[in-house]
């Protein structure tokens, strides 16, 4: 079930004063909590490997692949990639006309 419908569900139920009501809202309440936690622990993720992404980008003197990055820090490729094009994109500049996208500081 999406995030919305259980929001939906909650403020649908949230005036109903019935022991049922309240257990759901319960059970609904513990799983978007346990979504954030989720989130925010990805978040944490994606802090702490900025500086290291960063710091190879800023000693390359030409650009380079997310695989590249990813050998010399140990990070997974995936997690390079989605940190890039999601968090860090205002840093980065791609080039995507070769065959495999580089990335350089911008």
């Amino acid at each position: 079930m999406k995030k919305t419908t259980y929001n939906t569900i909650l403020s649908l139920i949230a005036n109903i004063d019935t022991p049922e009501a309240e257990a759901v809202r319960a059970e609904l309440t513990a799983e978007l909590s346990k979504g954030r936690a989720k989130a925010e622990a990805n978040r944490a993720v994606y802090t702490d490997i900025h500086d290291k992404v960063i710091a190879v980008l800023s000693m390359s003197t030409n650009p380079v692949t997310a695989q590249e990055i990813a050998d010399e820090t140990g990070i997974a490729r995936g997690k390079i990639v989605y940190g890039l094009k999601n968090y860090w994109a205002d840093e980065v500049v791609v080039d995507t006309t070769g065959k495999a996208n580089t990335y350089s500081l911008a």
